[in-house]
């Protein structure tokens, strides 16, 4: 599922940029990790350890502090850090996007995890499409809930997927489909890359 190196920028993947990022919007608006906390609905402890480069922070969870932050979570990423399209996706209505294999990608890495846009932004979607590769190791995000939906489909490799306290291990093949206000998180504990098909609602970016 990886483009030519032609076609797409190879993201660099530094655990402490996202966070560092979100220590200087925080103390810019001269929040506390206890305001922001409770802002985003996370625990100081976890928000904590994402500022410190010691746990990374998924997107669903990253757009919770980018809310409360007033920010877009495009900006917590570095400069270099996220590939942008080639502009090769045609100009199309709002009500669809077509996306080619041979056009660029969006790639978004935040500690173990790189996440891989796999459609252009149209203003009446609400779908947000991603090919997640969660590397192991790396400390385990807290349980999270949010607004919408959310789908994941293993590809490759193995995960560890927490619903509402309760762990399912899913393999290739395997999926899972929550609303996603009951406490979640995913980890993998293999040693080695797994690969997920994941969309959730509502768009991210």
């Amino acid at each position: 599922m990886r483009t030519s190196a032609a076609r797409e920028q190879k993201t660099d993947a530094h655990p402490d940029r996202v966070g560092a990022r979100m220590r200087r919007f925080r103390t810019e608006r001269g929040l506390t990790l206890r305001g922001l906390a409770a802002r985003a609905g996370l625990s100081i402890g976890f928000l904590s350890q994402v500022e410190r480069g010691v746990s990374s922070i998924g997107l669903t969870a990253l757009n919770s502090v980018a809310a409360a932050l007033d920010r877009p979570v495009a900006e917590f990423f570095a400069e270099g850090d996220e590939a942008s399209s080639d502009g090769a996706a045609a100009a199309l209505p709002g009500h669809f996007t077509l996306t080619r294999a041979e056009s660029g990608a969006t790639e978004y890495v935040s500690g173990q995890v790189t996440y891989r846009m796999l459609s252009d932004r149209g203003p009446n979607l609400v779908l947000e499409p991603m090919v997640v590769h969660i590397a192991p190791g790396g400390r385990r995000e807290e349980a999270y809930a949010h607004a919408g939906e959310e789908f994941a489909y293993v590809v490759t490799g193995e995960l560890l997927y927490e619903v509402d306290g309760v762990e399912h291990r899913l393999r290739p093949g395997d999926s899972v489909h929550l609303r996603s206000n009951v406490p979640h998180n995913m980890y993998n504990d293999t040693d080695e890359v797994t690969t997920v098909v994941s969309v959730v609602t509502p768009r991210l970016f």
